[in-house]
């Protein structure tokens, strides 16, 4: 038997029994870890509220075995509030199914559970601040967190110079399977051509050039949703199913 402690963000919450629920978190040190919440449903449950989505904790785990992961679910026995994201992204629309698109696509990106995933961690927990914090539209934020996402598991797009032979940019034409613009010599059939200021939003929303990203104007937004929503559902072969209900 074995007490583990470590921060993590909440991105589901599963009904289990009748006053219980099955938590999974994205944490620093282990990774995607589901949990045992006893009692949470309760109203005079000590800790529920700190277990809801979004939010950014500090939890003590409880495990029979030697390690996190194994082959029952640990308990969470201890749970302090690091950020209550959740308070406010949940009141608004748009930050709150932007919030649920960046859950489920970081829970997407760490599907083994007790691995390690320590930058998707931190892009998740800086995500949610800032979406909470309403500095910038929220499906752009989304955006700007998929990219990242995207970029720190091995598929980062390139939306100046050529993905291909690697020739200066601009460049015009997007591949998806390519991996971001080609050249006119490097173009294949099925490129798309979006508007060049549509390429710089995005080249902007991956840098973290912000000041750029908000200066954009509306029209280019939708055309760099579209591509951004295009690339990440190639490259985990099946869609975000919340991505539908973001607004844009």
């Amino acid at each position: 038997m074995s007490l583990f402690r470590d921060d993590g963000v909440v991105l589901r919450a599963q009904k289990l029994g009748e006053a219980d629920r099955i938590i999974t978190l994205l944490t620093r040190q282990h990774g995607k870890v589901r949990a045992v919440a006893r009692g949470v449903r309760k109203t005079k449950s000590k800790f529920g509220a700190r277990l809801e989505p979004f939010s950014h904790v500090d939890v003590q785990f409880f495990s029979r075995g030697s390690e996190l992961v194994g082959r029952g679910l640990p308990l969470c026995t201890q749970v302090e509030t690091i950020a209550p994201y959740g308070g406010s992204i949940v009141t608004d629309y748009g930050r709150y199914t932007a919030g649920t698109a960046m859950l489920e696509t970081a829970e997407r990106f760490a599907e083994n559970e007790g691995e390690p995933a320590v930058q998707q961690y931190l892009l998740l927990v800086g995500a949610l601040r800032t979406l909470a914090a309403g500095l910038h539209e929220s499906h752009l934020v989304l955006d700007a967190f998929l990219l990242r996402s995207l970029a720190v598991n091995g598929y980062g797009a390139s939306f100046t110079d050529c993905a291909k032979c690697g020739l200066d940019g601009p460049n015009r034409f997007f591949s998806l399977p390519a991996g971001g613009v080609l050249c006119a010599d490097c173009r294949v059939p099925g490129c798309a051509v979006p508007s060049p200021e549509t390429l710089v939003l995005l080249g902007a929303l991956l840098s973290g050039d912000w000041q750029t990203a908000d200066a954009c104007e509306p029209r280019y937004w939708r055309e760099g949703s579209g591509l951004v929503a295009a690339y990440l559902q190639w490259h985990l072969e099946r869609g975000i199913r919340s991505m539908r209900y973001v607004e844009k």
